[in-house]
């Protein structure tokens, strides 16, 4: 298996050097070269998911990875359960039963895993940029490896004061940026480090790292492997559009997915971009649904580069959701069947309201994370967790940093 610039396909790489290089020398993200067909028996009578994922994984990263690696790996990374639930008439795929609440869990801990594997000498810095969830599963997944260290960006005020918690936490090998700027500032800056790193050893942990991708690739194989359909609709919470990418990838391997769903809240420029829209992007606006805060997603340059714009088109629908439609999706779902939605899967559950089709919505984070907007639209707020109530007792280390790459450049240099 190899790997491609989106620039630039004529040069070819291994996984591993897409990996830990993260961002191609030219700027671009790494695609794979070609894809290799998911055999139907690989997933469709999966019972356990670590092995689900080893039988998918296995002709991506047999000839760097050996098989009983591979297992051993994905066996420590996804511990934690997967379940498949109905609420009302769609399936709602619960993918925040890791370590920190999020669907993040999944490529942070996979990741983290593979890269320590392939890193030998010299310790690796991991930079992330996060608008909210990305960070706190990169942190607990790659803190404490011997050969890794993590950067942690978010932009300053714009994550909730529970996903800032599990930023800051005091962890060996992590230090935490509060960023003062956007998303789109703590991705530029990430991006520009890696271009131009000088000195320092950098990769990055975002969902520009085509490893992010193919742990996240699972859970859809998964749904379909739980929920036995020949064929279903999948909608996705999009930011970044690394989750739809990977579902993309997913199915352009042979997942039977009908049409995707990409479901979006003010940050709408992906929508716009499906309708036809010749300059759909613009700078980020703050939501409810912050962790989707993204006004210029990487992962546009992926899906450009794998399909047309004629196919993205047919093979995607793009819905957004006003802050006050996500307040009333979160209401009018717990009303009518009693499930306690996060505002970002509130979002997906507004895109597929009356959708005819089977439908999967991948729900990506925990409700107890959001608790003040789930009580502002249901009076109440959700009962906390373990994992949650024990960070008030933990110690934190952050630092203020302005928007530029530099600043950030300075720091990583000094640490020591």
């Amino acid at each position: 298996m190899r790997y491609v610039s989106t620039r630039n396909s004529d040069q070819t790489v291994n996984f591993s050097t897409a990996l830990l290089n993260g961002l191609a020398p030219d700027g671009g993200l790494y695609v794979p070269q070609t894809l290799p067909k998911s055999k139907t028996e690989a997933w469709e009578a999966s019972m356990d998911f670590p092995d689900m994922a080893a039988r998918i994984l296995t002709p991506w990263l047999a000839t760097q990875v050996s098989g009983a690696v591979l297992k051993l790996i994905l066996k420590r990374a996804l511990d934690f359960p997967v379940p498949l639930v109905k609420v009302g008439d769609v399936w709602v795929l619960e993918l925040f039963h890791g370590p920190t609440l999020s669907f993040k869990d999944f490529g942070a801990r996979t990741m983290s895993r593979l890269m320590n594997h392939f890193v030998k000498d010299e310790p690796l810095t991991i930079l992330v940029a996060t608008s909210g969830d990305t960070g706190s599963a990169v942190a607990d997944g790659f803190g404490n490896l011997p050969n890794l260290r993590v950067a942690v960006l978010y932009p300053k005020g714009q994550v909730s004061p529970t996903q800032e918690k599990q930023l800051i936490v005091r962890r060996k090998g992590v230090r935490a940026f509060a960023v003062q700027g956007t998303f789109d500032d703590c991705q530029s800056m990430v991006k520009e480090l890696l271009v131009s790193p000088g000195k320092l050893n950098l990769s990055a942990a975002n969902s520009i790292n085509v490893g992010r991708l193919l742990p996240q690739m699972l859970y859809y194989y998964w749904a379909f492997a739980k929920g036995k359909w020949q064929f279903a609709d999948v909608c996705v919470p999009c930011g970044n559009l690394g989750n739809l990418t990977a579902g993309v990838i997913a199915h352009l391997c042979g997942l039977p997915v009908r049409k995707f769903i990409a479901a979006h809240n003010s940050n709408d420029g992906f929508p716009r971009f499906l309708r036809g829209d010749e300059t759909p992007f613009k700078d980020s606006v703050r939501t409810l649904s912050n962790a989707m805060d993204v006004g210029r997603p990487s992962n546009f340059e992926r899906l450009k580069f794998l399909l047309s714009d004629e196919r993205l088109r047919c093979m995607i629908q793009g819905r957004s959701c006003s802050n006050e439609e996500t307040l009333t999706s979160i209401r009018r779902v717990y009303e009518e069947t009693g499930y306690i939605a996060d505002p970002h899967t509130a979002v997906a559950l507004a895109a597929v309201r009356d959708n005819p089709d089977p439908v999967i919505v991948l729900s990506t984070a925990h409700p107890a994370k959001f608790s003040d907007i789930v009580e502002q639209a249901l009076g109440f707020a959700p009962a906390s967790v373990p994992a949650l109530i024990k960070l008030d007792s933990m110690p934190t280390w952050v630092q203020s940093l302005p928007p530029t790459a530099d600043s950030l450049r300075l720091n990583l240099e000094s640490w020591d």
